[in-house]
């Protein structure tokens, strides 16, 4: 299924006012599980590093997670980067109508992107799934990364990530040009890039497994179907996010043997 199409369509929807771009971001946060991973892991390395500032989003898309963490540290500097340039120019407007200027947005391609020992922190999330040369995009990480900076990222697992059980099935997302990472293969190429330190953990227990596939899949799937459940999904979601909410809070709580997703870090 191609869901950039989708993805543009909800972008220009919700791009037709400040406010109700803000109502967009509060979505996503609540919605995506990814989300709820990545700042859990955000705050706490922002208590770790209280006078860190630098900040890399590689991969920001609608940049809804800059803007997530220019709010809360009004001190970062963030360098927001992508390689779709309406989705920076909305961005643009959007910061500032709401009086961040503690962001600014680049295109760049992260294959070549070059600005060595400039951030303390890089966020990368949903991107290495669809870059095939993903030990370059490591490499400039690592060169980019400041003597002691972190690098985070989130992306699907070999464990059925993307919704591939096995060699038969095909990728949920299309636009995917790998199904997912096997936990020990993303640290390697992590190694190879230069990084010798990392950790990987699996996002996406049974909980979130059930939360995705009623907050994300089913509603996608609809959308991809007929324009028409546009109309139907605002009821879908009062019917199934009160429990879509409480299985992400629980997959977040504690460590999973498997998962279709992966939180990596990895320090430079």
């Amino acid at each position: 299924m191609h869901y950039d199409p989708i993805k543009d369509g909800l972008g220009r929807f919700f791009n037709k006012s400040t406010a109700s771009r803000k109502f967009f971001y509060k979505l996503l946060d609540l919605l995506l599980l990814r989300c709820w991973h990545i700042h859990q892991e955000l705050r706490v390395w922002q208590d770790e590093n209280p006078n860190k500032k630098e900040v890399l989003d590689a991969g920001c898309g609608f940049g809804q997670y800059s803007f997530w963490m220019a709010n809360k540290n009004p001190k970062f500097n963030i360098t927001s980067v992508d390689v779709k340039e309406d989705y920076l120019a909305d961005c643009r407007v959007f910061f500032k109508e709401c009086g961040l200027n503690n962001v600014k947005f680049e295109v760049g391609d992260l294959t070549n992107f070059p600005r060595e020992n400039s951030y303390d922190l890089v966020v990368c999330v949903d991107v290495m799934e669809h870059i095939l040369e993903d030990v370059e995009v490591f490499k400039h990480f690592y060169k980019n990364l400041k003597p002691g900076g972190m690098m985070l990222v989130s992306t699907p697992s070999d464990q059925g990530g993307s919704d591939v059980g096995d060699d038969s099935d095909e990728s949920f997302i299309s636009e995917h040009v790998r199904d997912g990472y096997n936990i020990n293969e993303i640290q390697d190429k992590l190694r190879l890039a230069g990084f010798t330190k990392t950790f990987a953990r699996y996002s996406y227990g049974t909980p979130g497994k059930i939360s995705w596939r009623l907050s994300m899949k089913y509603p996608i799937q609809m959308l991809n179907t007929s324009k028409l459940f546009y109309i139907i999904i605002p009821f879908w979601y009062l019917v199934f996010y009160p429990l879509c909410y409480v299985l992400n809070w629980v997959d977040t709580l504690g460590s999973h043997k498997t998962g279709t997703g992966l939180i990596v870090k990895a320090w430079k």
